[in-house]
């Protein structure tokens, strides 16, 4: 099944991880390194992203995402 991220504001670890061909714990160790920017919210302390910022990270760090390629803006 693929997945399609374009109008996503916010994403979950899982979402980033699957968006970047990456495991969770990934994208996690990224965000508690300062690597990705990360909001917390609720009691829990949920971590989501702002699709633009995973988006300049692909850029900054020379990554591949399969979803930039096919929408044209890698």
């Amino acid at each position: 099944m693929e997945r399609r991220f374009e109008n996503v504001a916010m994403m979950t670890s899982t979402e980033v991880a699957d968006f970047l061909n990456v495991h969770p714990n990934t994208v996690r160790r990224w965000a508690n390194m300062g690597l990705l920017p990360v909001y917390r919210l609720g009691s829990r302390g949920d971590r989501r992203f702002k699709r633009e910022d995973v988006e300049g990270f692909i850029r900054r760090n020379g990554l591949h995402s399969p979803e930039l390629v096919h929408s044209g803006k890698s």
